[in-house]
């Protein structure tokens, strides 16, 4: 975390000073926001979170409920997640609370006493170690917490807006704010009166029956539901051995349980299967008691016993995989000739088990990846093309999800002598590892994608997937730290200069591109920085040395990698990197050690690999997306005020 360089901070470096909109905030709504997010969910949360950071943005958030979700229904933390808290600054705290999966423990019928179950395998939970970051088990509520948080401290200083449900919404030709949404308030001494707002665009988190889908057309399209499941989370007495380890527990006849132990030791969550459903019940499954969910879960888990002492929260569901055919409002033969007005996110988009865990996962990233990209929108950084993108990256993802968790649906509620092969169901968790992980999503070529031409210049960063920290040193305090943890959700673009072999200061390929990027009127810094703003203020700019990090002169690096930032046009000295003498970055990761850039998005995806001296494809690719020229701030060396 960077703090000082605006003045001595004293307090809570999390708590960015007011600006902007955020200044006297009106605590009622106004009759115009930029943007209008419709449910406070894990999408909706992230993306006022991101927004909070465009301090010029007007956003509010509307929830139907009184106040802060008490009881999420969404707990599994994929390591993507993960490292998504880690950019918005809360990653170490939630670890912290969360229960930790390290393996995962398969039962199943003993061969010998097939009434009873016994322990059949142990897995690893990333047997390949895709991530430096753990998968976490821990309340959608505290989650949603500490996004609240971070876009409580933001400069907008944004706080949802309780109380309010989201009745319908309608798109005008008004160029400035066409979208009229009308919202009714839920609480209060004038609840059920109702008032409009006008927005210029909508984001729509509000859940499988979301109004907002309704509102554009759109439908969730899918298979029905064929499977029931019971759902509790409870304290429990038992004498499972496991039941503090993740857990897939098939019976011989009576079904199975996935077992997931909750944060803070005693509490747990089981999945108990109630069988098929035909949908002539009416429905009539839903109402399953939870004496029988509990009696069920006693038959699958013989000779063991469970006996329920509170019951935190329950629900009974049917699996159902679903999906609407875009996540905006422009018709699919219209895409390209208007731009989109309102989207959607999470389940008002996409439905699927709760037991593949990736519910909470996918709706964040569906709400950062829109969040950003209307940042830069409506600041006119880019052009409103870029909205395009995310039906077009987000709708593929879904598909792949409801794919995956079909398969995995489907092995859970088979009974062991329905399966292939007796390891069929281990197999395919540990096969599909980096799927259910969140590590697997690549994004197609597009305006904010290159083609993979120069792919080999770094093979460990392939386009469109996230970008793979590595630990690295940092030169000026010799810290060994993780590469991508200072990758944080400010809006900013990263450009990592892989630099060749020669010392910094000596005639390089890194060199030469320092005097580019810090000076050419192509360079995108130079170009697309609005005057009077930081030279980082757009466009965050590392270099990571190939010599071990004791033989980099800082005094020699160029300036364009020690940046004088804030009012008191200070230097940043943690841009410059040294190769990991135990785990070197260029051979783990496959770059060329002639030199290499690594462009990477706002949301951590890699937009694009270069030559280190092509410096002309950099500028072509950033011309695509910031068409604008905002002026020609000062040099990476000198001063600039700050507006």
């Amino acid at each position: 975390m960077q703090f000082h360089h605006h003045g001595y901070v004293s307090g809570d470096p999390r708590i960015q000073p007011a600006a902007g909109c955020g200044v006297d905030r009106p605590d009622e709504l106004p009759a115009e926001v930029d943007v209008l997010i419709v449910g406070s969910g894990p999408a909706g949360m992230i993306a006022a979170a991101q927004l909070a950071q465009f301090d010029d943005i007007v956003t509010r958030m509307v929830e139907r409920r009184p106040g802060r979700l008490e009881i999420g229904q969404a707990d599994g933390i994929q390591a993507r997640s993960v490292e998504t808290f880690q950019a918005f600054g809360f990653a170490n705290r939630i670890i912290d609370e969360a229960y930790r999966i390290t393996e995962m423990c398969f039962w199943k019928p003993d061969p010998q006493l097939p009434e009873n179950i016994v322990r059949a395998a142990r897995t690893p939970d990333d047997p390949t170690g895709i991530s430096e970051f753990p998968h976490l088990i821990v309340n959608q509520a505290r989650v949603l917490d500490y996004f609240a948080e971070v876009a409580r401290n933001a400069p907008t200083r944004s706080v949802p807006d309780y109380g309010w449900e989201f009745v319908t919404l309608q798109v005008a030709d008004d160029d400035d704010h066409p979208v009229i949404a009308t919202l009714e308030r839920t609480a209060g001494p004038d609840a059920g009166s109702r008032r409009t707002i006008r927005a210029r665009y909508v984001i729509g988190c509000d859940g499988a029956r979301s109004r907002v889908r309704e509102s554009i057309g759109r439908e969730l399209v899918g298979d029905r539901a064929n499977h029931a499941w019971g759902v509790m989370d409870v304290l429990a007495e038992t004498d499972f051995p496991d039941i503090r380890t993740k857990c897939a527990i098939q019976s011989h006849d009576g079904g199975s349980i996935l077992l997931i132990p909750r944060e803070g030791n005693y509490l747990f969550r089981m999945y108990v299967d109630l069988g098929e459903v035909t949908g002539k019940d009416g429905g009539d499954v839903r109402h399953t008691s939870q004496q029988e969910v509990e009696a069920r879960a006693n038959r699958i888990l013989h000779p063991y016993t469970l006996t329920v002492k509170e019951v935190c929260w329950r629900s009974v569901y049917e699996v159902g995989h679903r999906l609407t055919d875009k996540f905006d409002d422009v018709p699919a033969e219209l895409t390209g000739t208007r731009s989109p007005r309102v989207f959607i996110t999470g389940d008002a988009c996409h439905t699927h088990s709760a037991k593949a865990g990736q519910g909470m996962n996918v709706s964040l990233q569906d709400g950062w990846n829109i969040a950003w990209k209307l940042g830069h929108v409506l600041q006119g950084r880019a052009s409103a093309a870029l909205l395009d993108t995310y039906s077009a990256e987000r709708q593929v993802i879904a598909q792949n999800l409801i794919d995956f968790d079909r398969q995995w649906s489907s092995l859970m509620a088979a009974k062991p002598d329905e399966l292939s092969d007796p390891t069929e169901l281990e197999t395919f968790y540990v096969k599909t590892a980096e799927f259910p992980a969140g590590l697997m999503t690549q994004y197609p070529p597009s305006m904010i994608i290159d083609g993979a031409a120069r792919q080999q210049l770094a093979t460990g960063f392939p386009l469109g997937k996230r970008f793979r920290s590595n630990v690295v040193t940092r030169v000026c305090d010799a810290n060994p730290v993780h590469l991508g943890h200072h990758h944080r959700a400010d809006g900013r673009w990263r450009i990592y200069v892989f630099a060749d072999r020669p010392r910094a200061g000596e005639d390089s390929r890194a060199t030469a591109f320092a005097d580019w990027i810090s000076t050419s009127p192509q360079s995108p810094v130079v170009a697309y920085t609005p005057a009077g703003a930081d030279v980082d203020a757009w466009f965050d700019v590392k270099i990571i040395y190939q010599q071990p990090y004791d033989d980099v002169d800082l005094g020699r690096v160029p300036a364009a990698y020690r940046p004088k930032v804030g009012p008191f046009s200070v230097v940043d000295h943690e841009l410059v990197y040294a190769a990991d003498p135990a785990d070197d970055i260029f051979d783990s990761r496959g770059v060329d050690r002639d030199g290499v850039l690594v462009v990477v998005r706002p949301d951590h995806y890699v937009a694009d690999v270069l030559s280190l001296d092509d410096s002309a494809a950099l500028a072509d690719f950033f011309a695509r997306i910031f068409p604008v020229d905002k002026g020609t701030p000062a040099s990476a060396g000198e001063s600039v005020p700050i507006s």
